[in-house]
């Protein structure tokens, strides 16, 4: 087929300008229907803010005394196992983080 290049051309710009204002409308109104229907609840639920109230909130760990294969960093004061062991001065220990 042939072409035309002395012809005017016409894009969608063009077409969109001889809509009516109510067609105009009627798109933009189909394009933003297209969204995603969230649970606003469920969202919610898990949200938890900073600062939030927990006096109601209840919290039960089981808490182990140091074992005898573990230390007690001189520096972060974190409980290791005897084989991250990096360095001992004098009566200091020091994890391999530490050292």
């Amino acid at each position: 087929m042939a072409t035309d290049y002395d012809a005017p051309r016409r894009n969608e710009t063009d077409e969109l300008g001889e809509d009516s204002l109510e067609e105009l409308k009627a798109r933009r109104a189909e394009a933003q229907s297209a969204s995603v229907d969230v649970d606003e609840t469920d969202f919610n639920e898990n949200l938890e803010l900073p600062g939030a109230d927990l006096s109601n909130e209840e919290l039960t760990v089981r808490v182990l005394p140091k074992q005898e294969d573990e230390f007690t960093c001189s520096r972060c004061f974190l409980v290791q196992h005897r084989s991250r062991l990096a360095a001992t001065r004098g009566d200091q220990v020091f994890c391999r983080d530490c050292a």
